[in-house]
Protein backbone atom coordinates (compact mmCIF):
# COMPACT_ATOMS: atom_id res chain seq x y z
CA UNK A 1 0.00 0.00 0.00
CA UNK A 2 1.24 3.33 -1.19
CA UNK A 3 0.74 6.99 -0.21
CA UNK A 4 -2.85 8.41 -1.24
CA UNK A 5 -2.91 11.91 -2.95
CA UNK A 6 -5.50 14.17 -3.53
CA UNK A 7 -6.87 17.05 -5.47
CA UNK A 8 -8.61 19.51 -2.81
CA UNK A 9 -9.72 23.14 -2.82
CA UNK A 10 -9.15 25.05 0.07
CA UNK A 11 -10.02 28.34 1.15
CA UNK A 12 -11.76 30.80 3.81
CA UNK A 13 -14.52 30.59 5.15
CA UNK A 14 -16.05 33.77 3.36
CA UNK A 15 -14.71 31.73 0.09
CA UNK A 16 -12.77 35.21 -1.02
CA UNK A 17 -9.55 33.21 -1.40
CA UNK A 18 -9.09 29.90 -2.25
CA UNK A 19 -6.60 27.69 -4.30
CA UNK A 20 -6.22 23.86 -5.45
CA UNK A 21 -3.65 21.80 -3.80
CA UNK A 22 -2.60 18.38 -3.71
CA UNK A 23 -3.25 16.68 0.07
CA UNK A 24 -1.53 13.80 1.05
CA UNK A 25 -4.25 11.55 2.96
CA UNK A 26 -4.14 10.88 6.94
CA UNK A 27 -6.30 8.30 8.04
CA UNK A 28 -4.03 8.76 11.22
CA UNK A 29 -5.02 12.28 11.58
CA UNK A 30 -8.07 14.02 12.65
CA UNK A 31 -8.18 17.15 11.10
CA UNK A 32 -6.22 18.15 8.11
CA UNK A 33 -3.47 20.37 8.41
CA UNK A 34 -2.20 22.93 6.15
CA UNK A 35 1.37 24.78 6.50
CA UNK A 36 1.30 28.16 7.70
CA UNK A 37 2.65 29.47 4.04
CA UNK A 38 -0.55 28.37 2.30
CA UNK A 39 -2.98 29.53 5.54
CA UNK A 40 -1.68 33.04 5.61
CA UNK A 41 -1.87 32.73 1.99
CA UNK A 42 -5.44 32.14 1.85
CA UNK A 43 -6.57 34.58 5.10
CA UNK A 44 -7.78 31.40 7.15
CA UNK A 45 -6.40 33.08 10.61
CA UNK A 46 -5.78 31.15 14.02
CA UNK A 47 -8.86 30.79 16.35
CA UNK A 48 -6.74 29.28 18.95
CA UNK A 49 -3.75 27.22 19.95
CA UNK A 50 -3.56 24.12 21.12
CA UNK A 51 -1.64 21.33 22.52
CA UNK A 52 -1.77 18.17 20.25
CA UNK A 53 0.06 14.82 20.28
CA UNK A 54 1.63 13.52 17.23
CA UNK A 55 3.85 10.36 16.77
CA UNK A 56 7.29 12.58 17.13
CA UNK A 57 5.25 13.82 20.84
CA UNK A 58 3.20 16.22 22.01
CA UNK A 59 3.34 20.25 20.06
CA UNK A 60 1.60 23.27 20.22
CA UNK A 61 0.17 24.23 16.93
CA UNK A 62 -2.76 26.77 16.05
CA UNK A 63 -6.47 25.94 14.64
CA UNK A 64 -8.79 28.20 12.16
CA UNK A 65 -11.31 27.15 10.27
CA UNK A 66 -11.71 26.78 6.38
CA UNK A 67 -13.75 26.08 3.79
CA UNK A 68 -12.78 22.56 1.96
CA UNK A 69 -13.89 20.90 -1.37
CA UNK A 70 -13.18 17.46 -2.39
CA UNK A 71 -14.23 15.48 -5.36
CA UNK A 72 -17.37 17.55 -5.41
CA UNK A 73 -18.50 18.00 -1.89
CA UNK A 74 -17.73 20.66 0.97
CA UNK A 75 -17.94 22.34 3.84
CA UNK A 76 -16.64 24.32 6.67
CA UNK A 77 -13.86 22.07 8.84
CA UNK A 78 -11.81 22.93 11.28
CA UNK A 79 -8.02 22.74 10.52
CA UNK A 80 -4.41 22.62 12.22
CA UNK A 81 -2.05 25.22 10.83
CA UNK A 82 1.52 23.44 11.15
CA UNK A 83 4.92 26.19 11.18
CA UNK A 84 6.14 22.30 10.88
CA UNK A 85 4.53 20.32 7.97
CA UNK A 86 5.02 21.60 4.97
CA UNK A 87 2.70 19.08 3.12
CA UNK A 88 -1.28 19.51 3.13
CA UNK A 89 -2.57 16.80 5.49
CA UNK A 90 -6.45 15.76 4.66
CA UNK A 91 -7.36 14.10 8.28
CA UNK A 92 -10.61 12.03 8.74
CA UNK A 93 -13.06 14.41 9.98
CA UNK A 94 -12.56 15.74 6.33
CA UNK A 95 -13.23 12.68 4.54
CA UNK A 96 -15.98 11.18 6.85
CA UNK A 97 -17.84 14.07 6.88
CA UNK A 98 -17.93 14.23 3.37
CA UNK A 99 -18.55 10.40 2.99
CA UNK A 100 -15.42 9.57 1.77
CA UNK A 101 -13.27 6.20 2.90
CA UNK A 102 -9.45 5.22 1.27
CA UNK A 103 -9.32 2.12 -0.86
CA UNK A 104 -5.97 0.91 0.46
CA UNK A 105 -5.99 -1.63 -2.54
CA UNK A 106 -5.98 1.21 -5.61
CA UNK A 107 -4.92 4.22 -3.16
CA UNK A 108 -8.14 6.64 -4.38
CA UNK A 109 -10.91 8.07 -2.66
CA UNK A 110 -14.43 5.58 -2.33
CA UNK A 111 -17.57 7.02 -1.53
CA UNK A 112 -19.86 5.90 1.18
CA UNK A 113 -22.42 6.11 3.16
CA UNK A 114 -22.76 8.69 5.84
CA UNK A 115 -23.12 7.61 9.67
CA UNK A 116 -25.94 8.60 11.58
CA UNK A 117 -24.14 7.84 14.56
Amino acid sequence: MGHTWVDIEIGDLERKHSRKVSALVDTGASLTTLPVRIANELGIKPTSHERISTGAGVISISRGEAWIKVNGKEGPFSVWISDIIDKTLLGVIVLESLGFTVDPATGTLEERPLLLY
